[in-house]
């Protein structure tokens, strides 16, 4: 084979080879990335637990105030 022809394909495997070596490196970032936003995700959800709307077993409450907004509302 001749001289050219070996060059060719040594350069092409390099170049796969880089390649390759490329798209390792953005899935391993991307990897990391998911690992980030799950522990974002995590935090978020804490967040709206914590901030969230007062739970409905709170009604018997409202019920037993009716009588002072009734009277609250005459006044």
């Amino acid at each position: 084979m001749p001289a050219a022809a070996w060059a060719t394909l040594i350069i092409s495997a390099l170049i796969v080879a880089m390649t390759a070596v490329g798209l390792l490196r953005v899935i391993f970032h991307l990897r990391a990335i998911l690992a980030t936003l799950r522990k974002v995700t995590g935090g978020v959800d804490a967040v709206a637990q914590l901030t969230a709307t007062v739970p409905d077993r709170l009604a018997s409450v409202n019920a037993s105030l009716k009588p002072v907004r009734d009277f609250c509302a005459t006044v």
